[in-house]
C-alpha cells in the first residue's frame, strides 16, 4: 500500500482546486440533467460553460503553480 503526501500542496493551490471543483461538477450535472430533460440547448450552453471553466482552471493552474 502506498501513501499520497500532500505536504507539498500549498494552501493556496488547495483553495484553487476546490473553488473550481466546486464551479466545474456542478455545471456538467446540470448539462446531464439537461439532456435528460430534453432540454438540448440549455444542455449544451452548461456543457460548454464546463469545459470553459476546466480551461481558465488550467490556464490559472499552469500560470500560478507551475514549478
Amino acid at each position: 500500500m502506498t501513501y499520497v503526501s500532500t505536504a507539498e500542496i500549498s494552501a493556496q493551490m488547495f483553495v484553487t482546486v476546490l473553488l473550481c471543483l466546486l464551479v466545474i461538477a456542478p455545471l456538467f450535472s446540470l448539462a446531464i440533467m439537461r439532456f435528460f430533460q430534453g432540454k438540448k440547448k440549455a444542455g449544451f450552453i452548461l456543457l460548454g460553460s464546463g469545459v470553459a471553466a476546466y480551461v481558465v482552471f488550467q490556464i490559472i493552474m499552469s500560470l500560478f503553480f507551475n514549478k
